[in-house]
């Protein structure tokens, strides 16, 4: 059924090509989350392995956007947690900046940051 959360755990691609913007044309739901797509283009990136921990962190993620909110995935290193939220970034079309954030990281690596997104 629509409704079952098996199919809602997904995501699903929406167009509705009556809609009046470019921009709300084609829609993003996971869960009760809904985004527009973001049309941002950055190739063809490397393909992600889809396994219930990609699911997961997936729902996590969206259900944080959903509220406005942000995300930061976890654990060792090696474990994909970089490329999945790079993933989930491109099929939401969205751009995604990730930072390492170590103890190298200060006040004026976040000012060099800030200033290179202002040019």
């Amino acid at each position: 059924s629509p409704s079952d959360f098996r199919w809602l755990y997904h995501l699903r691609y929406t167009y509705n090509p009556k809609a009046p913007k470019l921009t709300e044309k084609l829609m993003i739901s996971l869960s009760n989350a809904k985004f527009y797509y973001g049309f941002e283009y950055l190739g063809i990136g490397e393909r992600l392995v889809q396994t219930p921990l990609t699911d997961k962190c997936y729902l996590t993620l969206t259900q944080a956007l959903h509220f406005r909110m942000g995300g930061s995935p976890f654990g060792p290193a090696g474990t994909g947690k970089t490329e999945t939220v790079k993933a989930l970034g491109a099929q939401l079309g969205r751009f995604v900046l990730v930072f390492n954030c170590d103890e190298t990281f200060d006040f004026s690596a976040m000012g060099r940051l800030f200033a290179g997104l202002c040019q």
